[in-house]
């Protein structure tokens, strides 16, 4: 009659049975891999964390750049005395440069540009008195600012270059825009 309401008691084991030998290996092999498996975590999230900081900066620099770039742009295009000249490249884009004499600035616009081959670029010149001086560069589509004072210039050149640039024109122009006066 008692059976039914005493508990069975489970078996005795040996102090040191297959079983606890067991459960204490596998504790002392756990602890140390749990350590491992968390620096490595903390590393990998470290690590994480200081690519997004870097990929945050170059955006912040990124935003800095095309913010100055505007602000050059607009400077020109918004002068009272800003006057433009229109072209058209021989490879078939339509170009427009747009000069002030008070800003002592000007900016060069490009629609319909081929890409170019490897290895070259577009670049931007200056022609003052028949000598061609460095401009810039413009890579596709677009407005930029040329470099260089265009007081004394009396036209724009656009070349197509090497991807490092050229001291000189290497080719002959694409584009040989009167600067407006």
């Amino acid at each position: 009659a008692a059976v039914d309401g005493v508990r069975q008691l489970p078996p005795q084991l040996p102090a040191n049975g297959p079983a606890r030998r067991l459960l204490h290996g596998l504790r002392r092999k756990a602890v140390p891999l749990a350590l491992a498996a968390s620096l490595a975590a903390a590393v990998f999230f470290a690590g994480i964390a200081a690519w997004q900081h870097q990929e945050s900066q170059d955006a912040m620099q990124q935003a800095q750049q095309a913010e100055q770039h505007l602000d050059e742009v607009s400077t020109v295009l918004a002068a009272p005395d800003a006057r433009a000249v229109h072209g058209r490249a021989t490879n078939g884009a339509l170009t427009t440069v747009v000069s002030s004499a008070r800003q002592n600035q000007a900016v060069f616009t490009a629609t319909g540009l081929p890409t170019p081959a490897p290895g070259t670029t577009y670049q931007l010149w200056l022609d003052h008195d028949g000598t061609m001086q460095p401009a810039g560069f413009i890579h596709a589509d677009g407005t930029v600012p040329l470099d260089g004072d265009p007081a004394d210039a009396t036209a724009v050149g656009l070349t197509l270059e090497p991807s490092t640039g050229s001291p000189r024109p290497t080719t002959s122009p694409l584009l040989l825009l009167a600067l407006p006066a």
